[in-house]
Formats: C-alpha cells, structure tokens, sequence
C-alpha cells in the first residue's frame, strides 16, 4: 500500500510578531492527563508514518515511574496514545532490563525507526530500539556507559557509519554538560567519540551556560545539518531550558557552522512556567516539510506543545547572530 505522506501541522506567523520562532496558538497540544495512569506527558518524539503520524511519548505515571508509549495521529495534533508503555523484545542483546525510561527521539534510518532514549540501567545512559510499524519494538545494546542522556541520531549514515549525539553527565539532575558525537558501523558499537559543542561563557550567552544538550533528529540542508538543541542556565530559582539552534558540516559534523547567541524560544507562557519542573522548553522532535519546520517540545515537564518556523529564516538568523 503506497501512503500519501500527510502535511506537517502548520500555523502562520502571528501578524504582530517579528519572532523568528512562534507558538501554536492552542499549545499545549497533549495533556498531562491523556492517558489514565499519566501524572505528566512531555519531552516526547514524533515523525511522519504512513499517512499520518507516530509517536513515542514520555509518560510518567501516578507513581512517578517514567516509561515510553507509542502513540498515533492523522495530524500531528490530536493523539491516540496507547494506554500501556513500550514492551520490548529482544534485539542484537539478550540484555533488556531497564529501570525507567525517558525523553525519546525516533529517527527513520533506510528501513526502519530508530528509538533512542535516556535508559536507566545502573544510571542514565543511551538506549537503543528500532521498529517497523511502532507495534513491535526490539531492544538493542546500549549505546555507553552510564552516565548519558539526550542520545540523538542523525536520520542517515555519515561516511558509512551510523552517527549519534550524546551528553556525557553525571548521575543526578546534571549540573554541566557538552554535546559530543560518536559513530558506530552497527548499532551495538560505539566509538571514535568527539566533542561538538560546549556550554557558551556566561558573558556571552548565559542562557545556554550551564549545559547543553541535542534535541530533535537534525534536519539536512544544503548548508549544514540544522540542529535544535536546549541550553541551561543555572537562576537562583534553579535551572532554566530554552531552545536554540546550530548548523552542523554535512561530511564532518563535529564542526560547528553556526550557533544561536539568543535562544529561538525560552520559558514565557504558562504552561512553560508552570508545572512539574517550572521554566522549561526541551525540543525532542521536529517535522519539515519544504522550508517549513514544526518543533515538538516538552513544557514544564508536564505536557507537550509545538512551536513553527521556516528553516531559511532560522540558518539566516543563526549567520548574523552566532556565537
């Protein structure tokens, strides 16, 4: 069966505003309570599926146990979220235990999706599972040692190698952070690490000067690979996330092209300020379609929402006010 593949979610530029990045206006487009067992749902990862949309969702239950849940949707909106979390099944390891899982992101890589998210085994660290049809999903080793989180794949091997962003931290709620890369032939071996990003020096950009970490799967262009990442600021009511974005080389992307000195989106609506954990943007996904972008953002730990921008718009101003 051949799929029409369905138009992104979309919402035109608010007339009064010269953001380069807004928000939808009906935000947040999934509640903390859209399954029974949710206490929040957020930091969660969507891309295009046959002729709508699948989803791999944070759900943090009653009990404050964080697992992952498919989920699906004919506009990227309005979600079905399956009401029990992932149940995986053996991949390349016999070795699935896991003692929560959180944030996903999924990348579609020649034949299947990729699902990467922060696994608890003996602390945070990478795991790795991929799936046909977000119905069956198969666990494979994970990706390093504890400690790890905010592992990101790029959606296409580079110089015949899978590659993948990471953010080696300690085990609490971290209070540093780099964006690294690593490469791996097959998915269960991971090596030639490298550094990307580090934080930005407080006189200069002090939103992002506490860590940083990758967000979507990033978005080839013709200049560079377009990343979205959160950075962190450390305020006397604790920490901050907001979103921005770099450009990463096409062949090399331990090379940064470009990098956003002001964020594209901070804390600044209700349902970002207030929650779980007050005062957070945390980008996990992102749709394209043409010049369009749709950015999937966890808000306040608590519900999800979405925000638009056009690509162009994006790269430009990333070139006139980098780092």
């Amino acid at each position: 069966m051949t799929f029409q593949p369905a138009k992104i979610p979309w919402q035109d530029r608010p007339e009064n505003s010269s953001d380069i990045m807004w928000r939808y206006a009906a935000n947040p487009i999934i509640s903390r309570y859209a399954i029974p067992t949710s206490n929040s749902i957020f930091n969660s990862a969507v891309v295009p599926f046959e002729d709508g949309f699948a989803g791999v969702f944070r759900c943090d239950n009653k009990a404050v146990q964080m697992n992952i849940f498919a989920g699906f949707s004919k506009d990227g909106i309005n979600w079905e979220i399956n009401h029990d979390p992932i149940d995986m099944q053996a991949g390349n390891t016999e070795m699935i235990e896991s003692d929560y899982k959180y944030d996903p992101r999924v990348a579609f890589i020649e034949d299947r999706y990729w699902i990467t998210w922060c696994n608890g085994y003996n602390g945070p660290t990478i795991g790795i599972a991929y799936t046909f049809d977000f119905k069956e999903f198969f666990q494979c080793e994970n990706a390093f040692l504890p400690f790890n989180r905010n592992g990101v794949l790029f959606p296409e091997k580079i110089d015949g190698k899978y590659a993948m962003l990471s953010r080696p931290s300690d085990n609490g709620h971290t209070p540093f952070g780099d964006i690294y890369i690593s490469y791996s032939p097959d998915m269960k071996y991971w090596g030639e690490h490298r550094c990307v990003m580090k934080v930005a020096p407080f006189e200069d950009s002090a939103w992002q000067c506490t860590k940083i970490g990758a967000g979507p799967v990033p978005i080839k262009t013709e200049e560079g690979w377009l990343l979205f990442y959160h950075g962190v600021i450390n305020t006397c009511r604790g920490f901050r996330y907001s979103m921005g974005a770099s450009l990463l080389d096409l062949e090399d992307p331990s090379k940064v092209l470009y990098r956003t000195k002001p964020y594209l989106l901070a804390p600044a609506e209700l349902y970002e300020l207030t929650g779980d954990i007050p005062n957070v943007v945390f980008p996990c996904a992102a749709l394209s379609e043409g010049d369009k972008v749709t950015v999937y953002y966890g808000a306040a730990d608590t519900v999800v929402a979405i925000a638009f921008g056009y690509i162009s718009e994006i790269i430009d101003f990333m070139k006139n006010n980098s780092l």
